[in-house]
């Protein structure tokens, strides 16, 4: 551990900002692996509920459960059903809303993740960059015959660009899995809502309470 510590510390100051987005990417990375999963986002005891409305007396039941479960999913279908009784062009625009909210809320933290990939190969250009400056200046006091002080420069340059990469690759795949991993929630939760919505078409209004 003290060696792969020694091994970091050598990349210089660009070697901070590289750590701090390399924490900042795995807590995204660990967040989104629990909070993107199907069963979470898709409540399947929603799912159960909404199968089993045969009639508008059920809304009230479904309502319920939603309100127990806090979520994209169960916010979505609450409020479909809390206005099933308004023109469909209605529902649907106050699904819409609704929708843009929920998206952005399961989406939270990607446009980090993404900064993350971004930039941390650029810090480790950076770090390259100023690597080849401590070189340059290396040979313009002493010349090209010091090995071991021309080694310093080159060994920053080399580990900025190591850890730059070794971050900033994970953190593309992620950001990228994480945004169709998204966006099949979404699609699976329009499926639902405008299957409800199709049924609720199809029953008198009753009133939800």
């Amino acid at each position: 551990m003290k060696n792969i510590w020694d091994f970091l510390a050598k990349g210089g100051i660009i070697m901070v900002p590289l750590f701090l987005c390399s924490i900042t990417g795995l807590a995204i990375v660990i967040e989104k692996f629990v909070s993107l999963r199907r069963r979470k986002v898709i409540v399947p005891e929603v799912v159960s509920v909404l199968e089993n409305v045969k009639s508008a007396n059920d809304f009230s039941l479904a309502v319920s459960i939603c309100e127990k479960h806090n979520g994209p999913f169960a916010n979505i279908i609450r409020i479909l059903l809390e206005n099933h009784d308004l023109p469909r062009e209605e529902i649907k625009e106050t699904l819409l809303d609704q929708g843009r909210q929920e998206v952005h809320q399961l989406e939270r933290g990607l446009g980090v993740l993404e900064t993350v990939a971004g930039i941390a190969p650029l810090l480790g250009l950076l770090g390259t960059v100023l690597g080849i400056l401590k070189v340059f200046k290396v040979i313009s006091v002493m010349g090209v015959g010091q090995a071991t002080a021309l080694a310093g420069g080159i060994s920053e340059a080399l580990i900025t660009t190591i850890a730059g990469l070794f971050i900033g690759i994970p953190a593309l795949v992620a950001y990228n899995y994480f945004t169709s991993r998204t966006e099949t929630l979404v699609l699976e939760i329009e499926k639902y809502s405008n299957r409800l919505l199709n049924k609720i078409g199809a029953f008198p209004t009753a009133p939800v309470g």
